[in-house]
């Protein structure tokens, strides 16, 4: 009781301008152009594979878009190296024998072209060691490969959009911070039975995908994850500027994967024809975020920076709305906001919409390093200490119901207060516990105040994350309205405030491998 008393006290000594939220949520409830913003990001810029052209495009538009709204230093600011873009020009691909039907298949990213139209019959490939290889020598150039499969699809019901309910934001605001020093880590054993297991199989891929190479042919057919025609897009070679030639390779849906399979396992035939187009582009190999401010005005406070962002890269299934087109556009939407409401910031505002989040949060992980630090030394740099709080979006199309706040308690009250007057919208939680899997990682590694919103989840991990249903329609236009409007006066909250964001205890380096 004592505690929550203590974090009560602390609430009721936030002060929340009640007359600047009110502004805040008339221009994002009543004029907002967040939908407008996801169209371009989407429909207009395509697909936005890292370093495609499609990502180009969204890069090149949201500089001129922020700009236009008032932002100042809009720019394409490199991270770093990454490799090789890629894009899809044509796919097609139908079965022919032993009737025609186009089948739903995506080529997988960093994959090449079938250099034209190929025609040809489908054959199962089974090996499990590289002797079972001997029999299909000189018997597969021209043809199109199928593997074996044990999975069946499950029937799955029409995913419902889902949101938290009260108990479930109960459960996770009750959450306890975990004693210094956290559960023992588990420790990684290179020699353990179900590693030497996986290496073995990854190895023996490898050696198949080079012989199939070798023999020359035409296309691979891979199942892809999912079901009802949705497919889950992977990526089938490296975008290295070094790596190595592999064959076409299609994502086939499950439904489609299946039924090829059925009817050669019974000894049907069964002939395919494909044109598949892709084009890699090697001519810049540099990664690169969008960067743009709101300059701070305080004499004292304006060289603090408040950070905002999300990732603007997606995979190539489709154009990547949830994921993550929704986050950009409602960060690009609440720096609008800031604008539209004439705000002159105390501390500096600046928006980063990351690039290869999706190999591995490429984008912030290269800007923490070039302005705050190395995390594998803990070496600081003098940005470090100005960073007041980092603010992510990144879970799809749904709602903000809360704040995960990466285990910094401290700021507990404080967004608690932030929270209380959206509290109409479906906003209020706030959990110590921690989320993963996007940028905001880069920042909470390296000590930074760094945060990701709850939000509901709607069809995210059901439907449109890395598939082909990933597109404007998924948007949920009410809560990406929602979302922007809190962000907006959370960044608001932040640049007011007369102290930073309490920041957690330095993190060690971690140990070297």
């Amino acid at each position: 009781m004592a505690a929550a008393g203590l974090a009560g006290s602390a609430m009721a000594q936030e002060v929340v301008d009640q007359a600047a939220v009110a502004k805040i949520r008339e221009e994002g409830l009543n004029h907002s152009k967040v939908m407008e913003t996801a169209f371009y990001l989407t429909d207009v810029a395509g697909p936005r594979l890292s370093n495609s052209p499609g990502l180009k495009r969204a890069q090149d538009w949201a500089v001129k878009q922020l700009t236009s709204w008032g932002m100042v230093n809009a720019k394409l600011e490199p991270w770093g190296k990454f490799g090789k873009g890629w894009e899809v020009q044509k796919n097609y691909a139908a079965i022919t024998v032993p009737y025609y039907h186009a089948i739903i298949a995506i080529p997988k990213a960093w994959t090449p072209s079938t250099n034209g139209l190929i025609k040809g019959e489908v054959v199962l490939v089974k090996a499990d060691t590289t002797t079972d290889l001997d029999k299909y020598k000189g018997k597969l150039a021209g043809k199109i490969v199928i593997f074996d499969t044990q999975a069946k699809l499950q029937r799955s019901k029409n995913p419902d959009l889902s949101r938290y309910t009260d108990e479930e934001l109960a459960k996770m605001e009750a959450a306890t911070l975990a004693p210094a020093g956290g559960a023992p880590r588990r420790q990684f054993d290179a020699n353990s039975p179900q590693f030497a297991a996986m290496r073995r199989a990854r190895a023996m891929r490898a050696t198949i995908n080079e012989f199939l190479l070798n023999e020359k042919v035409g296309l691979i057919l891979a199942q892809g994850r999912g079901t009802d025609g949705t497919t889950f897009t992977t990526n089938g070679a490296s975008y290295a500027d070094t790596a190595k030639a592999v064959a076409p390779e299609l994502e086939t849906s499950g439904e489609d994967y299946l039924r090829i399979l059925r009817l050669v396992k019974a000894g049907q035939k069964v002939e395919l024809e494909a044109d598949i187009k892709t084009e890699f582009f090697n001519k810049d190999l540099q990664g690169y975020n969008v960067i743009a401010e709101i300059p701070g005005t305080d004499k004292k406070l304006k060289d603090q920076v408040i950070m905002i962002g999300g990732h603007l890269d997606s995979w190539h299934g489709a154009t990547g709305a949830t994921d993550n087109a929704a986050g950009s556009a409602v960060m690009m939407e609440a720096m609008r906001i800031l604008k539209a409401i004439n705000y002159k910031p105390k501390r500096t505002i600046r928006i980063a919409l990351w690039s290869s989040e999706e190999q591995g949060l490429f984008g912030s992980r290269g800007y923490v390093a070039q302005h705050f630090g190395d995390r594998a030394t803990m070496a600081l740099k003098p940005e470090h200490a100005k960073l007041d709080a980092y603010y992510n979006l990144d879970n799809g199309t749904g709602k903000i119901r809360g704040i995960y706040l990466q285990g910094d308690s401290a700021a507990g009250p404080i967004f608690k207060a932030w929270l209380a007057p959206f509290k109409d919208l479906g906003a209020g939680s706030v959990t110590v516990g921690n989320t993963g899997g996007t940028d905001h990682q880069s920042y909470d590694a390296l000590g930074l105040p760094g945060f990701q919103f709850i939000q509901d989840g709607m069809d995210y991990n059901t439907r449109t994350h890395h598939s082909n249903q990933d597109t404007y329609d998924r948007l949920s236009e009410e809560d990406l309205k929602q979302a922007a409007t809190i962000v907006a006066s959370f960044v608001y909250n932040t640049s007011e405030r007369k102290e930073m964001i309490p920041r957690k205890t330095l993190p060690t380096p971690p140990p070297a491998r």
